[in-house]
């Protein structure tokens, strides 16, 4: 009987851990993880492979601050796309909301609420973060040579 009880507590818990609202960080993790995945998409299917020539490379961290910028120029490209129908695409479409969405979130709903810890804007254009060391970091380092 106590084993039965307490496999109904468990399982009560887990059903109200699924039902907590995502916290601002959270949904901006996972907006970018699903923006990255249409992108992929988008990049590999024969019928967008046209319309994702246009794209620049984007590779979404929200833990960078240049993130905002990026967004920003990177949703300039989707909206104003040279060919028309490339733009009315669904997945262009979704794309361009999931991009908006994002954007919103990142600059004006989670404004506060999100913490940077690197501003290597070249790591969004190529996916690779090169590590930056502060001067007393750096300082540590050169000294243990």
């Amino acid at each position: 009987m106590k084993s039965a009880a307490l496999l109904c507590l468990l399982l009560s818990l887990a059903w109200l851990a699924h039902c907590t609202p995502p916290t601002c960080y959270s949904r901006a993790l996972g907006l970018s993880k699903e923006v990255m995945a249409l992108l992929e998409r988008i990049h590999t299917r024969h019928r967008t492979k046209p319309c994702a020539g246009v794209l620049p490379p984007i590779f979404l961290d929200v833990h960078n601050s240049c993130v905002t910028t990026k967004l920003r120029d990177f949703l300039y490209v989707v909206l104003n796309h040279p060919n028309q129908q490339c733009r009315e695409h669904p997945r262009m479409v979704l794309l361009k909301r999931k991009v908006q969405i994002l954007y919103a979130i990142i600059t004006r709903i989670c404004y506060l609420d999100l913490v940077f810890f690197t501003d290597d804007c070249e790591a969004i254009d190529t996916g690779r973060s090169s590590p930056h060391y502060a001067e007393d970091r750096l300082q540590l380092l050169q000294e243990d040579r």
